[in-house]
């Protein structure tokens, strides 16, 4: 029997929900007890491990696990021995600087400066790669924010989503993006190369193409058939047959879901009729 493909997941949070809805929508079996730390999915010839977002790529990096979900920002700051493989398209988020108003505009007038952060090695590598140096960079763990009212630093590095948090607090962002962010498949270096880790990235990307189309159907008369097409050429072209109705052709065909009702206002203008829009639930492309 095959060894079992060992991959971690998530065990709380945003991640660990996103994570699990994915994996469920890729056929995979997930743990019905937030108290379980491993299960093992027989069928499919994989194991899972519910750990710390921070820890996974520390495992993965060292060969102890093969494969992991977990933040660009953890991976970029944990500097272990591991790879982005696939961006899974949830939590995103952006990685910025932060202060008083008075403080700072750029990175550069970070020189000299303290700065308090979750992610030491991504602040430092930003820093160096300005020619920034600073005075010196505080780990905590979380509430960043604080440091400022406490003294403890002049400046923090944190995610900022919308910013909200950052005014009420009478801060603003510094310079541009440190990062951007977001779940992404992290495998250690060599990379797993088993029939199932394939397998395993293949059904994934297949729920994030299927998160991405829709199927649209519709029926056009053949004189009018090249228009429809080329306002709705699909992923990789649709399928057309001939009807029952002398002169008509039916049509399926993957759209981005984020043009579907301009695409089906386009086909209806151009003659089409009985649009049906089919949500997918997974696919091979």
């Amino acid at each position: 029997m095959s060894p079992l493909l060992r991959v971690a997941v998530p065990n709380k949070g945003s991640l660990h929900t996103k994570a699990v809805a994915m994996l469920h929508a890729a056929g995979y079996q997930q743990r019905t007890d937030s108290k379980e730390l491993v299960i093992t999915d027989e069928t499919n010839g994989i194991e899972f491990f519910y750990l710390r977002p921070r820890d996974i790529t520390t495992y993965v990096g060292s060969g102890q696990l093969d494969m992991g979900i977990t933040g660009r920002d953890l991976l970029s700051d944990s500097a272990a021995p591991a790879e982005e493989v696939l961006a899974l398209g949830f939590a995103r988020s952006t990685f910025r600087f932060a202060g008083h108003s008075e403080t700072a505009r750029s990175v550069h007038d970070l020189e000299g400066k303290t700065i308090a952060t979750s992610f030491p090695t991504v602040v430092a590598k930003h820093l160096t790669d300005h020619g920034v140096e600073a005075a010196g960079i505080v780990r905590l763990d979380g509430a960043v924010e604080t440091a400022l009212r406490l003294g403890v630093a002049d400046v923090i590095a944190d995610v900022v989503e919308t910013g909200a948090t950052l005014a009420h607090l009478g801060l603003e962002v510094i310079g541009e993006p440190i990062m951007s962010s977001e779940a992404v498949i992290v495998q250690g270096t060599p990379e797993v190369g088993s029939d199932v880790s394939r397998r395993f990235l293949r059904r994934l990307d297949g729920v994030l193409t299927a998160r991405d189309y829709v199927l649209l159907d519709y029926d056009i008369e053949v004189a009018n058939l090249d228009q429809a097409v080329a306002i709705s050429s699909g992923k990789e072209g649709p399928t057309i047959s001939p009807l029952h109705r002398e002169g008509w052709s039916a049509v399926r065909v993957m759209v981005p879901t984020a043009k579907t009702h301009t695409i089906m206002d386009q086909l209806e203008q151009a003659g089409a009729r009985a649009i049906l829009v089919t949500k997918i639930q997974a696919c091979r492309v």
